[in-house]
């Protein structure tokens, strides 16, 4: 088992930055390949970001390239989503997420969820 904590959400204006941190407990961190997922109300689960188990390869969505760092720190069992010049259609919550193979864009090849946090922003 993995457990998973998301923090750092909350209210930003328009153009503001946000980091969500991931921390994760159980199994050893360093097996799983960590993805960012999000939810919008009304709206599906949707791919943000995701990075491999040694952080050499990262992928995003097209929507949040070049605004959207993932990141992760083995040593403190942890993974970052740095978010800047956000937009209000980034406005969901956020999900990380931990998987020992597959896709890395695909949620249901994920294992463990946090239980999410909500990021809004304001226009």
């Amino acid at each position: 088992q993995v457990q998973l904590v998301e923090s750092g959400g909350g209210l930003v204006q328009a153009g503001g930055s946000l980091r969500l941190s991931c921390a994760a407990s159980g199994r050893t961190f360093s097996n799983y390949a960590m993805g960012w997922f999000r939810q919008a109300p009304g709206k599906e689960r949707e791919f943000v970001a995701a990075i491999s188990w040694s952080g050499s390869n990262t992928y995003y969505a097209d929507s949040v390239k070049g605004r959207f760092t993932i990141s992760r720190d083995n040593a403190k069992n942890t993974v970052y989503l740095q978010m800047n010049s956000l937009k209000p259609e980034d406005t969901a919550v956020y999900h990380c997420a931990a998987c020992e193979s597959g896709k890395p864009s695909k949620d249901y090849e994920y294992d463990y969820w946090g239980q999410g946090i909500q990021v809004t922003v304001s226009s």
